[in-house]
């Protein structure tokens, strides 16, 4: 510890040995310092404050039916990435900053502290962004906040419509695309038909269905067939056992064969008869002449029959034709006979298509896999293709929604406007900073010269530092005006120091008091 003591002590010494360069330099310092401080320009800060509103109500409505992309992630994205070049210049020309820009390199100047002084804050969860410029002039620094307010906004707007074309031109290109692919595989589809056309049903089903159906229609066939047969034979060996039946005699014909035509006419007058039985006696003329009239008919039908019977007795071949039994059972064999060449000719054609099914059956799983795997093509193209034209209809929406103001509302809650007071520089905190510059340097650069310049102030010191034997030293006896000059000295010194520190006070007493007044 005492070595300590004694080294802080040496280092004191030495520093106060040389304390009016320290004075002199912490002038020196200070008045430099305080020029430059007062040199620096005023700048004043213009802002504003916009609210980026991207909860609407089409948002729930048109779910499933428009793409909603993440709005907060964009636009937090579009407040990082506004500030880039391309935007700086045009916020120069909006501005109109560029009018007195006469180089290329004072151009580069304006844009590097354009993107260095441009801010854009954000409050994070509340898409509330704060954009503000710091320039000497304030007119122009609320100019170029108005201008990246545009610009801001612009730029969503922009960026979406570009978003949204794209996209549409994207699954245009690939609606084309599947579209050719779907024409290719149809074309591929309807030439498979045509080529195997012969094994193809209208029911969709495959081979081995149509194999069965064929079985089942052929059996149906052959079973129908034979039923028809037995039929037909049944009837053959009922017409063979059926004997023809003689006409009756002439004297049963009121309860026997009738003549149709001349029955007809008899019962006509019958009628006609009783109805003028009601109105006249027997004796009426109408009356006897009806009577007359149907007495000649009997006996015309009389004549008939025995003429009838007359040609059946003449003529035997004719007595089974007359039976009206017999000729139902030849009509009938004639239908059978039909029926049964009919399902012959069935039976035939199912066993002809059986036969060219089985004949085929080697061929049919190929073809069968061919179409499976053309018709899966189809499928997938198709859904691809669907779902691309969906898509479309979705982005288009998505458009006119967003043109329509429906994704994004942007509201200015602080126009751009410019403090009254400079925000730059903070003198009141620049001074006191400057203040402890200056007593820093004032310690140091003693400090400084007693390390270049050491001087020794005792003999133990110069005995450590030169390492050889010390054999004494010499005292000096200080004059009583030598004593009075470094008091003198020393006085001067302590005005000096208080000089300083309180020219270093009116001053930030005087910042003070004018930050009151315009505040």
């Amino acid at each position: 510890m005492d070595e300590i003591i004694r080294q802080a002590t040496t280092v004191l010494k030495g520093m106060w040995k040389h304390r009016w360069l320290g004075i002199i330099t912490a002038w020196v310092i200070g008045l430099l310092g305080a020029a430059t401080v007062l040199r620096i320009p005023d700048k004043y800060e213009a802002s504003a404050r916009i609210y980026v509103d991207t909860q609407s109500i089409l948002k729930p409505l048109m779910s499933g039916l428009a793409i909603e992309p993440n709005r907060d992630q964009q636009i937090m994205i579009l407040s990082r990435t506004l500030i880039s070049r391309p935007n700086i210049e045009k916020l120069i020309r909006m501005a109109d900053l560029d009018l007195g820009v006469k180089t290329k390199k004072d151009q580069e100047a304006l844009v590097d502290d354009l993107t260095e002084s441009l801010t854009i804050k954000s409050t994070g969860r509340d898409n509330l962004y704060t954009l503000a410029y710091r320039d000497e002039k304030p007119d122009r620094a609320k100019r170029v906040v108005q201008s990246l307010v545009s610009i801001f906004v612009e730029s969503s707007l922009r960026d979406k419509r570009k978003d949204t074309d794209e996209a549409k031109k994207f699954i245009d290109e690939q609606i084309l695309v599947y579209q050719k692919k779907l024409e290719e595989a149809e074309n591929r589809l309807k030439e498979f038909r045509l080529k195997n056309i012969d094994l193809q049903t209208a029911e969709g089903k495959d081979y081995f269905g149509r194999i069965g159906e064929i079985s089942a229609a052929l059996a149906t066939a052959k079973l129908e067939l034979r039923e028809a047969e037995n039929a037909r034979d049944a009837l053959k060996r009922q017409i063979v056992g059926e004997e023809p039946s003689l006409l009756p005699d002439t004297s049963e014909v009121a309860s026997g064969i009738s003549v149709p035509e001349i029955d007809g006419r008899i019962d006509v007058l019958k009628r006609n008869l009783d109805g003028l039985l009601q109105r006249y006696t027997d004796q009426h003329p109408d009356v006897v002449g009806t009577r007359r009239m149907i007495k000649e008919l009997e006996e015309q039908k009389i004549a008939e029959i025995a003429a009838r019977k007359q040609a059946a007795i003449s003529s035997p071949a004719s007595l089974s034709n007359t039976n009206p039994v017999y000729q139902q059972l030849k009509v009938s064999l004639a239908e059978n006979e039909a029926m049964v060449a009919s399902l012959r000719a069935r039976v035939t054609e199912y066993q002809a298509r059986f036969n060219s099914l089985k004949e085929a059956v080697k061929l049919i799983p190929q073809l069968e896999t061919e179409f499976a795997q053309l018709n899966r093509d189809y499928d997938i193209n198709k859904k691809n293709y669907e779902s691309l034209v969906a898509r479309r209809e979705s982005a288009t929406m998505s458009g006119e929604m967003d043109s329509s103001g429906g994704g994004v509302d942007f509201r200015l809650i602080d126009p751009p406007r410019v403090l009254p007071n400079p925000v730059s520089p903070n003198r009141l905190l620049l001074v006191p900073l400057l203040l402890a510059v200056t007593l820093a340097s004032g310690f140091g650069a003693p400090f400084a010269a007693s390390q270049i310049r050491p001087v020794f102030f005792d003999s133990r010191a110069l005995r450590e530092v030169s390492g050889l034997p010390l054999l004494g030293n010499v005292t000096l006896k200080v004059h009583e005006s030598d004593v009075l000059r470094e008091r003198t000295d020393i006085k001067r010194f302590a005005a000096a120091v208080a000089l300083l520190i309180a020219v270093f006070g009116i001053g930030i007493t005087l910042l003070v008091i004018y930050s009151f007044r315009t505040a």
